[in-house]
């Protein structure tokens, strides 16, 4: 359990602060609307009304205290810029800020963000990928070249073990994980022999497991 600040309740930021509680996390939220945090005040910790553009305010909410803060300003970059940095000379022990654009993360960077987000082009991308490849469930960027995809297996693999198939030399993936129905196996050994409706969470190169999906 962690002690998490989220300054901004645009729709990122609520839906941050909601997971981030469920996930048993103390969370504080902080917005200049009156009316959103009324509407946060039961499903969270804490919630303040503020202007985190103001020192005096973020010195009041102990931002040194917060394992991590998180800057989800939606409406001008401006803002968001400004309490990045205040946040930082305050002690802020980490401070994670949303930016839609390149030249925003760089800013974010030099004046005090340890970690920069882009929800809206992460989930572009992703959604992009899923759609455009055949048989990709889910994916996640690992980094530029690699990264995880959950897929179903060939129909050729059923009731051939992995170290059969030869997944890693023939198809250059690691399976991480293999899932039927609500059954889950992490980390499969060579002699697991692949099941009817099986998918798997593999990581590879992005080009080389895109290759394997629309071929399946």
């Amino acid at each position: 359990m962690k002690s998490i600040l989220i300054i901004g309740m645009g729709a990122f930021g609520r839906h941050l602060a909601l997971k981030m509680t469920e996930l048993k996390n103390d969370v504080m939220v902080v917005d200049k609307d009156a009316a959103i945090i009324d509407d946060l005040s039961s499903s969270v910790i804490d919630a303040q009304i503020g202007d985190c553009t103001k020192e005096d305010v973020l010195r009041a909410l102990g931002v040194s205290n917060f394992d991590i803060c998180f800057v989800t300003i939606g409406d001008t970059f401006q803002s968001s810029l400004e309490i990045t940095s205040l946040l930082k000379d305050l002690g802020a022990k980490y401070v994670i800020s949303k930016a839609s654009r390149d030249i925003q993360a760089k800013f974010l960077l030099r004046n005090g963000a340890d970690e920069v987000v882009y929800p809206d082009k992460d989930m572009a991308e992703k959604l992009a990928i899923r759609c455009s490849a055949n048989n990709v469930l889910d994916y996640f960027s690992v980094t530029e070249d690699f990264s995880i995809f959950e897929m179903p297996i060939m129909q050729s693999w059923v009731s051939c073990s992995i170290e059969e198939i030869n997944v890693r030399k023939k198809y250059h993936i690691n399976i991480l994980l293999i899932k039927n129905g609500s059954s889950l196996m992490t980390m499969p050994k060579a002699d697991y022999t692949f099941k009817e409706d099986d998918k798997i969470i593999v990581i590879g190169k992005s080009d080389e497991v895109l290759k394997l999906a629309d071929n399946i």
